[in-house]
Protein backbone atom coordinates (compact mmCIF):
# COMPACT_ATOMS: atom_id res chain seq x y z
CA UNK A 1 0.00 0.00 0.00
CA UNK A 2 1.02 3.62 -0.64
CA UNK A 3 2.69 5.41 2.40
CA UNK A 4 2.99 8.50 4.09
CA UNK A 5 0.96 11.89 5.40
CA UNK A 6 3.49 14.04 4.21
CA UNK A 7 1.24 16.47 2.99
CA UNK A 8 -1.48 16.04 6.08
CA UNK A 9 -0.54 20.04 7.75
CA UNK A 10 -1.63 21.49 4.08
CA UNK A 11 -4.36 19.39 3.94
CA UNK A 12 -5.67 19.62 7.82
CA UNK A 13 -7.12 23.48 7.62
CA UNK A 14 -9.65 22.93 4.74
CA UNK A 15 -10.06 19.68 6.34
CA UNK A 16 -10.88 20.15 9.56
CA UNK A 17 -14.90 20.66 8.62
CA UNK A 18 -15.40 18.60 6.52
CA UNK A 19 -14.53 15.47 7.95
CA UNK A 20 -13.23 15.29 11.22
CA UNK A 21 -16.84 16.02 12.68
CA UNK A 22 -17.52 15.70 16.65
CA UNK A 23 -14.78 13.26 17.39
CA UNK A 24 -13.75 15.33 20.31
CA UNK A 25 -17.26 15.20 21.66
CA UNK A 26 -18.34 13.20 25.49
CA UNK A 27 -19.37 9.90 25.16
CA UNK A 28 -20.59 7.83 27.30
CA UNK A 29 -17.66 5.74 29.20
CA UNK A 30 -19.39 2.33 28.02
CA UNK A 31 -18.73 3.59 24.31
CA UNK A 32 -14.88 4.99 24.47
CA UNK A 33 -11.67 2.35 25.09
CA UNK A 34 -8.45 2.79 26.82
CA UNK A 35 -5.06 3.75 25.40
CA UNK A 36 -1.79 2.72 26.07
CA UNK A 37 1.18 4.62 24.10
CA UNK A 38 0.31 3.88 20.82
CA UNK A 39 -2.39 0.95 22.02
CA UNK A 40 -6.19 1.56 21.97
CA UNK A 41 -8.39 -1.07 23.51
CA UNK A 42 -11.99 -1.85 24.38
CA UNK A 43 -11.43 -4.96 26.11
CA UNK A 44 -15.07 -6.52 26.45
CA UNK A 45 -18.38 -5.04 25.75
CA UNK A 46 -21.74 -6.23 24.64
CA UNK A 47 -23.75 -6.29 21.26
CA UNK A 48 -26.97 -7.21 20.17
CA UNK A 49 -25.95 -10.73 19.42
CA UNK A 50 -23.18 -10.86 22.02
CA UNK A 51 -19.76 -9.36 23.26
CA UNK A 52 -17.03 -8.01 21.22
CA UNK A 53 -13.27 -6.86 21.89
CA UNK A 54 -11.37 -4.24 20.13
CA UNK A 55 -8.10 -3.84 19.34
CA UNK A 56 -5.83 -0.77 17.98
CA UNK A 57 -1.87 -0.53 17.13
CA UNK A 58 -0.72 2.83 15.55
CA UNK A 59 2.52 2.17 13.91
CA UNK A 60 2.12 5.31 11.32
CA UNK A 61 2.87 8.74 12.08
CA UNK A 62 -1.12 9.04 12.10
CA UNK A 63 -2.98 6.36 12.77
CA UNK A 64 -4.55 5.13 8.95
CA UNK A 65 -6.55 2.55 10.32
CA UNK A 66 -10.22 3.89 11.27
CA UNK A 67 -13.12 1.34 12.91
CA UNK A 68 -16.65 1.05 14.49
CA UNK A 69 -18.99 -1.05 16.13
CA UNK A 70 -22.73 0.05 15.63
CA UNK A 71 -25.28 -2.10 17.15
CA UNK A 72 -28.95 -1.58 17.64
CA UNK A 73 -31.45 -0.04 14.92
CA UNK A 74 -29.71 -0.79 11.61
CA UNK A 75 -32.38 1.90 10.21
CA UNK A 76 -34.20 4.99 10.89
CA UNK A 77 -37.51 2.89 11.66
CA UNK A 78 -39.11 2.24 14.59
CA UNK A 79 -39.46 -1.52 12.81
CA UNK A 80 -36.51 -1.58 10.73
CA UNK A 81 -33.58 -4.29 10.88
CA UNK A 82 -32.10 -4.53 13.91
CA UNK A 83 -28.33 -5.72 14.57
CA UNK A 84 -24.71 -5.26 14.37
CA UNK A 85 -22.66 -3.03 12.34
CA UNK A 86 -18.73 -3.83 11.94
CA UNK A 87 -16.49 -1.62 9.88
CA UNK A 88 -13.00 -1.79 9.04
CA UNK A 89 -11.53 0.84 7.22
CA UNK A 90 -7.40 0.62 6.25
CA UNK A 91 -6.08 3.21 4.85
CA UNK A 92 -3.57 4.71 2.71
CA UNK A 93 -1.19 7.66 1.84
CA UNK A 94 -3.13 9.54 4.45
CA UNK A 95 -5.99 9.03 7.45
CA UNK A 96 -8.26 11.05 5.61
CA UNK A 97 -10.36 8.67 3.49
CA UNK A 98 -10.52 5.84 6.49
CA UNK A 99 -11.64 8.64 9.06
CA UNK A 100 -13.98 10.10 6.42
CA UNK A 101 -15.58 6.46 5.66
CA UNK A 102 -15.58 6.28 9.67
CA UNK A 103 -17.65 9.35 9.69
CA UNK A 104 -20.14 8.55 6.95
CA UNK A 105 -21.08 5.09 5.64
CA UNK A 106 -22.94 3.53 8.62
CA UNK A 107 -24.98 6.81 8.28
CA UNK A 108 -25.84 6.11 4.37
CA UNK A 109 -26.39 2.04 5.42
CA UNK A 110 -29.32 3.17 7.64
CA UNK A 111 -30.49 5.73 5.22
CA UNK A 112 -30.50 3.01 2.14
CA UNK A 113 -32.04 0.33 4.99
CA UNK A 114 -34.81 3.10 6.02
CA UNK A 115 -35.63 3.87 1.67
CA UNK A 116 -35.86 -0.17 1.45
CA UNK A 117 -37.33 -1.44 4.93
CA UNK A 118 -34.82 -4.14 5.23
CA UNK A 119 -31.26 -5.15 4.82
CA UNK A 120 -29.94 -6.81 1.87
CA UNK A 121 -26.66 -7.15 0.24
CA UNK A 122 -28.01 -3.91 -2.23
CA UNK A 123 -28.56 -1.70 0.81
CA UNK A 124 -24.78 -2.81 1.97
CA UNK A 125 -23.23 -1.79 -1.98
CA UNK A 126 -25.94 1.52 -2.44
CA UNK A 127 -24.35 2.38 0.90
CA UNK A 128 -20.47 1.70 -0.10
CA UNK A 129 -21.38 3.92 -3.40
CA UNK A 130 -22.55 6.45 -2.15
CA UNK A 131 -19.66 7.13 0.63
CA UNK A 132 -17.35 7.05 -2.54
CA UNK A 133 -19.38 9.41 -4.25
CA UNK A 134 -19.61 11.93 -1.35
CA UNK A 135 -16.04 11.18 -0.89
CA UNK A 136 -14.98 12.40 -4.58
CA UNK A 137 -16.80 15.54 -3.90
CA UNK A 138 -14.69 16.79 -1.43
CA UNK A 139 -11.45 15.67 -3.30
CA UNK A 140 -13.55 18.25 -5.93
CA UNK A 141 -13.97 21.02 -3.97
CA UNK A 142 -10.23 20.41 -2.18
CA UNK A 143 -8.70 19.98 -5.44
CA UNK A 144 -7.25 23.82 -5.57
CA UNK A 145 -6.00 24.23 -2.45
CA UNK A 146 -5.53 20.32 -1.31
CA UNK A 147 -4.59 18.33 -4.74
CA UNK A 148 -2.71 15.71 -2.52
CA UNK A 149 -6.12 14.44 -1.42
CA UNK A 150 -6.94 12.70 -4.49
CA UNK A 151 -3.80 10.27 -4.07
CA UNK A 152 -5.53 9.00 -0.74
CA UNK A 153 -7.61 5.92 -0.16
CA UNK A 154 -8.79 3.03 2.48
CA UNK A 155 -9.56 -0.36 2.09
CA UNK A 156 -12.96 -1.26 3.45
CA UNK A 157 -14.60 -4.00 5.17
CA UNK A 158 -17.79 -4.59 6.37
CA UNK A 159 -20.03 -7.04 8.35
CA UNK A 160 -23.61 -6.78 9.35
CA UNK A 161 -25.39 -9.31 11.70
CA UNK A 162 -29.25 -9.51 11.18
CA UNK A 163 -31.81 -11.48 11.33
CA UNK A 164 -29.73 -14.49 11.40
CA UNK A 165 -27.51 -13.62 8.80
CA UNK A 166 -23.87 -12.23 8.20
CA UNK A 167 -23.51 -9.81 5.53
CA UNK A 168 -19.81 -9.32 4.76
CA UNK A 169 -18.75 -6.82 2.24
CA UNK A 170 -14.90 -5.84 1.06
CA UNK A 171 -13.00 -3.66 -1.04
CA UNK A 172 -9.93 -4.31 -0.24
CA UNK A 173 -7.32 -6.54 1.65
CA UNK A 174 -8.85 -6.93 5.00
CA UNK A 175 -10.34 -9.64 6.32
CA UNK A 176 -13.02 -11.22 8.32
CA UNK A 177 -12.50 -14.99 9.47
CA UNK A 178 -15.17 -17.54 11.41
CA UNK A 179 -14.41 -19.60 14.44
CA UNK A 180 -16.82 -22.68 13.99
CA UNK A 181 -16.93 -25.76 16.22
CA UNK A 182 -15.55 -28.44 14.97
CA UNK A 183 -15.17 -31.64 16.61
CA UNK A 184 -11.71 -32.25 15.35
CA UNK A 185 -8.61 -31.92 17.42
CA UNK A 186 -8.66 -28.57 17.29
CA UNK A 187 -12.16 -27.76 18.36
CA UNK A 188 -12.56 -25.04 15.91
CA UNK A 189 -12.24 -24.30 12.20
CA UNK A 190 -11.15 -21.15 10.26
CA UNK A 191 -13.40 -20.45 7.73
CA UNK A 192 -13.07 -16.76 5.85
CA UNK A 193 -15.74 -15.16 4.89
CA UNK A 194 -14.46 -12.05 2.86
CA UNK A 195 -12.94 -11.91 -0.75
CA UNK A 196 -9.47 -9.84 -0.92
CA UNK A 197 -8.86 -7.47 -3.69
CA UNK A 198 -4.78 -7.42 -4.20
CA UNK A 199 -2.98 -7.91 -7.04
CA UNK A 200 -0.63 -10.56 -5.07
CA UNK A 201 -3.56 -12.84 -6.01
CA UNK A 202 -3.37 -14.33 -8.95
CA UNK A 203 -7.28 -14.07 -9.57
CA UNK A 204 -7.36 -10.14 -9.21
CA UNK A 205 -4.59 -9.73 -11.64
CA UNK A 206 -6.86 -12.02 -13.94
CA UNK A 207 -9.85 -9.49 -13.25
CA UNK A 208 -7.72 -5.99 -13.84
CA UNK A 209 -6.23 -7.80 -17.00
CA UNK A 210 -10.11 -8.71 -18.39
CA UNK A 211 -10.97 -5.12 -17.26
CA UNK A 212 -7.84 -3.71 -18.83
CA UNK A 213 -7.25 -6.00 -22.03
CA UNK A 214 -5.44 -3.05 -23.91
CA UNK A 215 -3.43 -2.23 -21.57
CA UNK A 216 -0.12 -4.68 -20.72
CA UNK A 217 0.86 -2.81 -17.68
CA UNK A 218 -2.20 -2.88 -15.74
CA UNK A 219 -0.59 -5.02 -12.92
CA UNK A 220 3.17 -4.36 -12.92
CA UNK A 221 5.83 -6.61 -10.69
CA UNK A 222 8.50 -3.78 -9.06
CA UNK A 223 10.82 -5.38 -6.20
CA UNK A 224 8.50 -8.32 -6.04
CA UNK A 225 5.38 -6.87 -5.33
CA UNK A 226 2.66 -6.98 -8.07
CA UNK A 227 1.35 -3.61 -8.01
CA UNK A 228 -1.75 -2.05 -9.68
CA UNK A 229 -0.14 0.29 -12.22
CA UNK A 230 3.12 0.08 -10.57
CA UNK A 231 1.34 2.02 -7.95
CA UNK A 232 -0.80 0.25 -5.31
CA UNK A 233 -1.37 -3.40 -4.59
CA UNK A 234 -5.33 -3.22 -3.86
CA UNK A 235 -7.47 -3.30 -6.58
CA UNK A 236 -10.81 -1.74 -4.75
CA UNK A 237 -10.89 1.21 -2.65
CA UNK A 238 -13.07 3.94 -1.47
CA UNK A 239 -11.10 7.23 -2.19
CA UNK A 240 -7.92 7.36 -4.56
CA UNK A 241 -9.79 9.73 -6.71
CA UNK A 242 -6.74 10.02 -9.12
CA UNK A 243 -7.36 6.16 -10.45
CA UNK A 244 -10.82 6.59 -10.88
CA UNK A 245 -11.76 9.70 -12.56
CA UNK A 246 -8.89 11.51 -14.90
CA UNK A 247 -9.58 14.80 -14.32
CA UNK A 248 -7.70 14.28 -11.12
CA UNK A 249 -4.17 13.02 -12.56
CA UNK A 250 -2.76 15.67 -13.54
CA UNK A 251 -1.21 18.64 -11.87
CA UNK A 252 -1.11 19.93 -9.11
CA UNK A 253 -0.86 16.33 -8.07
CA UNK A 254 2.39 15.30 -6.92
CA UNK A 255 4.36 14.20 -9.89
CA UNK A 256 4.93 10.13 -8.27
CA UNK A 257 0.94 9.73 -8.47
CA UNK A 258 0.39 10.93 -12.01
CA UNK A 259 -0.13 8.41 -14.51
CA UNK A 260 2.42 9.09 -18.06
CA UNK A 261 -1.11 7.85 -20.44
CA UNK A 262 -4.47 9.37 -19.80
CA UNK A 263 -7.25 6.83 -19.14
CA UNK A 264 -10.81 6.46 -20.24
CA UNK A 265 -12.05 4.22 -17.16
CA UNK A 266 -11.39 3.74 -14.05
CA UNK A 267 -8.55 1.53 -12.85
CA UNK A 268 -9.71 1.00 -9.33
CA UNK A 269 -13.44 0.09 -8.49
CA UNK A 270 -15.27 1.17 -5.55
CA UNK A 271 -17.82 -2.10 -5.47
CA UNK A 272 -17.71 -4.33 -2.85
CA UNK A 273 -17.63 -8.28 -3.03
CA UNK A 274 -20.10 -9.17 -0.85
CA UNK A 275 -21.40 -12.50 0.43
CA UNK A 276 -24.38 -13.59 2.78
CA UNK A 277 -23.77 -16.60 5.53
CA UNK A 278 -26.55 -17.84 7.57
CA UNK A 279 -25.69 -18.09 11.05
CA UNK A 280 -24.62 -21.78 12.25
CA UNK A 281 -25.61 -22.79 16.12
CA UNK A 282 -21.58 -23.90 15.89
CA UNK A 283 -20.70 -20.33 14.32
CA UNK A 284 -19.04 -19.00 17.46
CA UNK A 285 -16.83 -15.93 16.74
CA UNK A 286 -15.74 -13.44 14.03
CA UNK A 287 -12.43 -11.40 13.66
CA UNK A 288 -12.39 -8.42 11.68
CA UNK A 289 -8.97 -7.52 11.00
CA UNK A 290 -6.77 -5.05 8.72
CA UNK A 291 -4.38 -6.28 6.87
CA UNK A 292 -1.34 -5.72 9.38
CA UNK A 293 -2.39 -8.76 11.28
CA UNK A 294 -2.69 -11.58 8.74
CA UNK A 295 0.88 -10.44 7.79
CA UNK A 296 1.91 -11.90 10.61
CA UNK A 297 -1.08 -14.53 11.76
CA UNK A 298 -2.83 -17.08 9.74
CA UNK A 299 -6.74 -17.61 9.40
CA UNK A 300 -5.97 -20.77 11.78
CA UNK A 301 -3.63 -19.20 14.14
CA UNK A 302 -5.77 -16.03 15.09
CA UNK A 303 -9.15 -18.49 15.46
CA UNK A 304 -7.15 -20.84 17.52
CA UNK A 305 -6.12 -17.97 20.48
CA UNK A 306 -9.72 -16.71 19.52
CA UNK A 307 -10.89 -20.75 20.83
CA UNK A 308 -8.20 -20.83 23.58
CA UNK A 309 -8.53 -17.48 25.72
CA UNK A 310 -10.34 -15.64 27.40
CA UNK A 311 -13.19 -13.19 25.92
CA UNK A 312 -11.85 -9.97 27.82
CA UNK A 313 -8.69 -8.51 26.15
CA UNK A 314 -8.74 -11.17 22.96
CA UNK A 315 -8.49 -8.77 20.66
CA UNK A 316 -5.41 -7.12 22.29
CA UNK A 317 -4.02 -10.75 22.40
CA UNK A 318 -4.09 -10.83 19.03
CA UNK A 319 -2.39 -7.85 18.56
CA UNK A 320 0.15 -9.09 20.70
CA UNK A 321 0.63 -12.25 18.71
CA UNK A 322 1.49 -10.42 16.04
CA UNK A 323 3.70 -7.72 17.10
CA UNK A 324 5.57 -10.78 18.59
CA UNK A 325 5.99 -12.66 15.23
CA UNK A 326 7.12 -9.06 13.61
CA UNK A 327 9.80 -8.82 16.51
CA UNK A 328 10.82 -11.99 15.96
CA UNK A 329 11.38 -11.77 11.95
CA UNK A 330 13.36 -8.72 12.63
CA UNK A 331 15.51 -10.63 15.12
CA UNK A 332 14.62 -8.68 18.31
CA UNK A 333 13.12 -8.71 21.32
CA UNK A 334 8.99 -8.07 21.30
CA UNK A 335 9.75 -5.43 24.67
CA UNK A 336 12.21 -3.51 22.17
CA UNK A 337 10.00 -3.32 19.66
CA UNK A 338 7.28 -1.60 21.78
CA UNK A 339 9.76 1.42 22.65
CA UNK A 340 9.57 2.25 18.91
CA UNK A 341 8.02 4.94 18.03
CA UNK A 342 5.00 6.10 15.55
CA UNK A 343 6.66 6.76 12.31
CA UNK A 344 9.70 4.82 12.45
CA UNK A 345 7.51 1.96 13.84
CA UNK A 346 6.13 1.31 10.41
CA UNK A 347 9.29 0.07 9.39
CA UNK A 348 8.83 -3.06 11.63
CA UNK A 349 4.90 -3.56 10.92
CA UNK A 350 1.86 -1.87 9.95
CA UNK A 351 -1.28 0.08 11.95
CA UNK A 352 -3.33 -3.28 12.64
CA UNK A 353 -7.32 -2.99 13.93
CA UNK A 354 -8.87 -6.18 15.43
CA UNK A 355 -12.67 -6.60 16.04
CA UNK A 356 -13.72 -9.87 17.69
CA UNK A 357 -17.47 -10.40 18.00
CA UNK A 358 -18.88 -13.45 19.54
CA UNK A 359 -22.01 -14.87 18.67
CA UNK A 360 -23.91 -15.59 21.43
CA UNK A 361 -27.69 -17.04 21.40
CA UNK A 362 -30.03 -15.61 21.71
CA UNK A 363 -29.17 -13.78 18.72
CA UNK A 364 -30.47 -10.40 19.48
CA UNK A 365 -30.64 -8.31 22.60
CA UNK A 366 -32.23 -5.27 21.97
CA UNK A 367 -30.38 -3.70 25.55
CA UNK A 368 -27.49 -3.50 23.83
CA UNK A 369 -27.27 -0.36 21.71
CA UNK A 370 -23.86 1.20 21.38
CA UNK A 371 -21.67 2.74 18.97
CA UNK A 372 -17.65 2.85 19.73
CA UNK A 373 -15.29 4.16 17.19
CA UNK A 374 -11.74 2.58 17.62
CA UNK A 375 -8.34 4.40 17.96
CA UNK A 376 -9.59 7.33 19.40
CA UNK A 377 -7.46 8.81 21.95
CA UNK A 378 -4.14 7.82 19.95
CA UNK A 379 -1.74 10.95 18.51
CA UNK A 380 -4.28 12.48 16.67
CA UNK A 381 -1.55 15.09 15.04
CA UNK A 382 1.65 14.85 13.08
CA UNK A 383 4.98 14.35 15.29
CA UNK A 384 6.96 16.82 14.01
Amino acid sequence: MLSGNNYLNMVKPCWKASVEGDEHARKPAYQTGRTDGLLWYKDLGSHVSGEFSMAVIQANNLLEDQSQVESGPLSSLNSGPYGTFIGVYDGHGGPETSRFVNQNLFANLKKFASEDQEMSADVIKKAFLATEDEFLSVVREQWRICPQIASVGTCCLVGVVCNGLIYVANAGDSRVVLGRADRGVRGVSAIQLSTEHNASYASVRDELHSLHPDDPKIVVLKHNVWRVKGIIQVSRSIGDAYLKKAEFNREPLLAKFRLPEPFSKPILYPEPSISIHKLNPKDQFLIFASDGLWEHLSNEEAVDIVHNYPRSGIARRLVKAALQIAAKKREMRYSDLKKIDRGVRRHFHDDITVVVIYLDPPLTNRASVLSIKGGRGLPHSKKL
